[in-house]
């Protein structure tokens, strides 16, 4: 069997005529492993590898595609952030990803309160461009830092919010759009006077107009389609076609809207027509001031009844989050910040939004309901959250999808039967009717979002892995299409059908409407050429699933301990495709920083995530990390750890990454300059006995060139120098002495880290110097490799010696009250990381303990002063003000709140916290000529314009050394480690 047989290899023809059109187009189409892999799932259950992945350049590509795929018999599958979560954008054709190039935003007319875009304008991009002029677009949902307005429109998306501001059909103004045939038509609202010239045209879009109006005249129709589509009052809806919309227009309806067939498109999950710009309604900024209360409840039923009554004092959202999205928090690095408003163990929290011309009105409002809840016996506790903190809740309640990847083991919460949408007045009895079918099948499930209009994302728990889960997953949906049919409501409030539900709408609406449907198939897209097998002639719903039922997967030894995952697969299979990691310097955040730079879908955390799974799921090689495709997508991760604390699932791309690069090199050569990177503290070992001949060729022109060439270094590029002495020798002279003054009874050890000892030696003395003025006796390791750079190649056997020999060495001079403090981020931070990943078994119990005593040198002073053992007396307190970039790890793994504390608390400065990513350094990344350009990429996205902009006399604090190489190398300007300000900062009168 062909280590690749698991990848259909294309026909011969059908690729050279890929490659042959590929000409004609401005853009790119890809019909390589790694696109076709990458693209094969999206945030559903299902995956199929497509034939190509194109990405059109504009409208004219969307023409060239369209003929092309009605030469060749292909279909189409318009794709933008692809998280979709019923399938929507998988499929066996050319996926046509508008997100690279299509993003542009065309025109804004402010007076009228409209915008013009492409279908890959992100959703936050858009309201940023527009809020200057108190404008914003309504619907907004919880992916709005990568949902693009295209998906939006395909799903007929709604958000929190759609209490208040309904769905992307309600603001869709017009769209302009490829037809089947190449063509181009604009649609909007026509007045009933001019359908007839649309009747005449003698083109496809003619047809279009001349089909859907003959059809709606038939009054038993139209009779017909009002009783089986969802009660009216449910606003949250997108189940087939929107036939109820067009027949509730002119001139059917003489009080409707203008008949608009952008509002039919709407929903249509890219099977009419490729949309190629949205014209969209805006409106006015929501009141100033918001107040989220948030009401905790001890039963689920209770909250949902708590609902009504909140309902009734007009909230502009309701959302509910459940025990187990709660419980999920408590794993997650980035969440964790955020349960700030928890009490207890709740079964189910409301949050309830006010918004209002005054916060005085804001807390009117929530004292009446908080006294209406505790006058009903409903609800235990009801913070109400103001402020900045208001983001912070959402933040949580955004991140809920992705936080169920988190639930152990194999069965998981899954998207099946999420979208179900009722009126909320008939959601207690549905929800009581839907634990039914639970008890039934012996399953449990998660609740969660849109409680104010009816709409909970259901997730029963299920095994998709096993041949029972997969026949449970067709039997719940069924069964709950009878329930939702019942209260008439929706199986898609706003997800859409896909691949999921499109089986189901027969079911939902009966053979005469479904005709109906597919005849509006037929007319506008005769040949299949867009999203076939979607809404209608649907596949059935559980082919095509992510996974195979019954297959047991190998086990895969790794030297990583990937235990509390269940292995490095689950471990990989933890990122549920919904795109957190798709984010742009406009949402903020840290994760991911090479996509943000490069905007390919190939560097994001997801893809990267998704191609380790395929490989280690499906090849038949001896060694499955063997592929280049890996290495592809590996290749520009700088293991700034981001996503281990940013992703709501947690995937730890770092750390798969490194495991990764070991299997691949058991394989294949490594290269030279990997050893040299890797060994690079016994080049310096060695070197250091005469650092003034390592400098100077360092240093020299033609010599460093050379090395520099000879190593593949960028020319760019300055080789680090070594320091005149180390810091161990420094240390052996001066310490005794420094100690004799210590008056602290702490006793304090120092990590002496390559980094430290050989390079960056005058901050070393600085922090030894710094920590005896404060009075404590200090104590330095004798030089340890951290084994960094051996971690950052993937040279895991050898790293997992020096971390145990360092472990043991360590542990046994430490006494009982002692801390570790690390002056480079990267290598202390190993401590609470790497090192309980590589410990032997029987030093596991040490290296936990270490872990725990381990600090950065600004914890440390932090807890001192939080106890009450440093203070402002210590420091010289003139104002000043510091730029502060912290380390990728330590935004990571810790925080950069302790050292801003201590520089506005203890040295009365500004600080400003500089909001980027990694600085695109990362240790030997930058330096690597191939990697030159992305890294100055990554610094030029945010760290390197704030520095532009900062003031001359303004202090620049980054704690990593690479960091400062950086900022030195991108901006002239010179930065300094916490230690060398705070050194630098002492009060000479101190003590005296």
């Amino acid at each position: 069997m062909s280590d690749k047989m698991f990848i259909k290899p294309l026909d011969r023809y059908f690729s050279n005529e890929i490659k042959r059109f590929e000409k004609e187009l401005k853009g790119s189409i890809h019909i390589d492993n790694l696109h076709r892999l990458m693209y094969a799932t999206d945030a559903s259950v299902y995956r199929e590898l497509p034939k190509a992945v194109a990405y059109p350049a504009d409208q004219s590509d969307i023409i060239k595609l369209v003929q092309f795929a009605k030469q060749h018999h292909q279909t189409l599958i318009p794709r933008s952030a692809g998280t979709s979560l019923a399938g929507q954008v998988v499929g066996g054709g050319i996926i046509v990803d508008v997100s690279k190039h299509m993003c542009r935003i065309i025109e804004l007319n402010t007076q009228e309160k409209w915008v013009r875009v492409e279908p890959g304008v992100i959703l936050d991009s858009l309201n940023k461009y527009v809020a200057p002029y108190g404008l914003f677009f309504g619907p907004e949902t919880s992916t709005s830092n990568r949902c693009m307005i295209g998906g939006m429109l395909g799903n007929n998306a709604c958000g929190a919010h759609s209490l208040v501001y309904g769905s992307t059909r309600d603001h869709i103004i017009a769209l302009k759009a490829v037809l089947s045939d190449g063509s181009v038509a604009e649609f909007s609202g026509v007045a009933s006077e001019a359908l007839e010239e649309k009747r005449k045209l003698t083109n496809l879009e003619g047809s279009i107009y001349k089909h859907i109006l003959s059809l709606l005249d038939d009054a038993q129709l139209r009779r017909g389609i009002q009783d089986v589509f969802p009660h009216p009052s449910i606003r949250r809806r997108n189940m087939g076609y929107a036939v109820d919309i067009l027949a509730s227009q002119k001139p059917f309806q003489p009080s409707g809207e203008e008949f608009n067939l952008a509002k039919l498109l709407t929903g249509s999950e890219g099977t009419l027509a490729f949309a190629t710009e949205i014209k969209l309604n805006l409106v006015d900024m929501p009141p100033q001031h918001k107040g989220l209360l948030c009401a905790h409840f001890s039963s689920l039923n209770e909250s949902l009844k708590a609902n009504l009554l909140a309902l009734k004092h007009g909230p502009v959202s309701i959302e509910l989050i459940d025990k187990v999205i709660v419980a999920c928090t408590k794993e997650n690095i980035e969440q964790r910040k955020n349960r700030f408003f928890i009490k207890g163990e709740p079964e189910a929290i409301l949050l309830i939004e006010f918004a209002e011309a005054s916060l005085e009105k804001v807390k009117e409002k929530a004292f009446l309901l908080v006294e209406a809840l505790k006058g009903e016996g409903m609800g235990y506790h009801y913070p109400l959250v103001t402020g900045a903190d208001i983001n912070r809740v959402w933040a949580l309640r955004k991140a809920g999808l992705g936080l169920l990847s988190n639930v152990k083991g194999d069965a998981k919460p899954v998207a099946v039967i999420e979208d179900t949408a009722v009126r909320a007045e008939d959601l207690p009895d549905y929800i009581e009717d839907f634990q039914a079918i639970l008890q039934k099948y012996k399953l449990s499930c998660v609740y969660y979002a849109h409680a104010a209009t009816g709409e909970l994302h259901l997730r029963p728990v299920l095994n998709l892995k096993t041949v029972e889960g997969q026949e449970l997953f067709k039997k719940v949906l069924y069964a709950v299409a009878a329930l939702v049919k019942k209260y008439r409501g929706t199986l898609s409030g706003e997800h859409g059908d896909g691949r999921l539900r499109s089986e189901l709408i027969p079911e939902m609406f009966g053979a005469d409407v479904y005709a109906v449907f597919k005849e509006i198939k037929h007319v506008w897209d005769p040949e299949m050429i867009f999203n076939r097998h979607k809404i209608v002639d649907s596949l059935p719903m559980n082919t095509h699933l992510r996974y195979q039922a019954g297959r047991t997967e190998r086990h895969i030894d790794t030297v990583l301990d990937f235990g509390k995952d269940g292995g490095i697969l689950r471990a990989a299979e933890l990122c549920n495709g919904a795109a957190d990691c798709r984010k742009t310097i406009e949402s903020g955040g840290l994760m991911c920083p090479s996509y943000m730079a490069t905007l390919r879908e190939t560097d994001s955390t997801r893809a990267r995530a998704n191609i380790v799974r395929e490989f280690l799921t499906n090849s038949t090689q001896k060694n499955p990390f063997a592929h280049p495709e890996i290495m592809q997508v590996m290749d520009l991760c700088l293991s700034c750890k981001a996503c281990k604390s940013e992703c709501p699932s947690n995937v730890d791309i770092a750390k798969i990454k490194t495991e990764c690069l070991h299997h691949y090199y058991t394989t294949y050569r490594r290269p030279w300059r990997t050893y040299l990177i890797a060994y690079i503290a016994t080049v310096y070992k060695w070197t250091a006995r005469i650092p003034f001949m390592f400098n100077f060729f360092a240093a020299n022109k033609i010599t460093s060139g050379i090395i520099k060439k000879m190593m593949g270094f960028a020319s760019q590029r300055s080789i680090p120098k070594l320091y005149k002495f180390t810091l161990n020798r420094w240390a052996r002279k001066h310490l005794p002495t420094l100690n004799t003054s210590a008056w602290q009874t702490k006793r304090v050890f120092i990590f002496n880290d390559e980094f430290t000892n050989y390079n960056d030696v005058p901050l070393g003395i600085k922090t030894i110097k710094l920590l005896s003025a404060l009075g404590y006796e200090v104590c330095l390791l004798p030089y340890a490799n951290s084994a960094r750079t051996f971690l950052s190649k993937g040279f895991l056997n050898e790293a997992k010696k020096i971390i145990n020999d360092n472990i043991i060495r360590i542990f046994d001079v430490l006494d009982e009250d002692a801390v570790l403090i690390g002056v480079e981020p990267s290598a202390i931070l190993g401590f609470r990381d790497e090192y309980l990943d590589l410990a032997k078994t029987e030093n596991y119990e040490k290296a936990q303990k270490l872990s725990s005593k381990a600090l950065m040198l600004d914890e440390f002073l932090d807890q001192e002063y939080e106890k009450g053992l440093l203070n402002s007396a210590c420091f010289k307190t003139e104002p000043g003000k510091v730029y502060l970039h912290g380390h990728c790890h330590q935004k990571a793994l810790a925080s950069v709140a302790p050292i801003a504390k201590i520089f506005r608390n203890i040295l009365n400065y500004e600080v400003v916290e500089i909001k980027s990513s990694c600085c695109g350094m990362a240790g030997s990344f930058g330096y690597e000529k191939e990697h030159y350009e992305v890294s100055v990429k990554v610094a030029d996205l945010v760290l390197v314009p704030t520095l532009k902009k900062a003031e001359e006399k303004a202090l620049i604090c980054a704690p990593g050394i690479s960091c400062r190489q950086q900022i030195f190398d991108t901006t002239g300007r010179k930065a300094w480690h916490p230690a060398e300000i705070l050194c630098d900062a002492l009060n000479p009168n101190f003590r005296k």
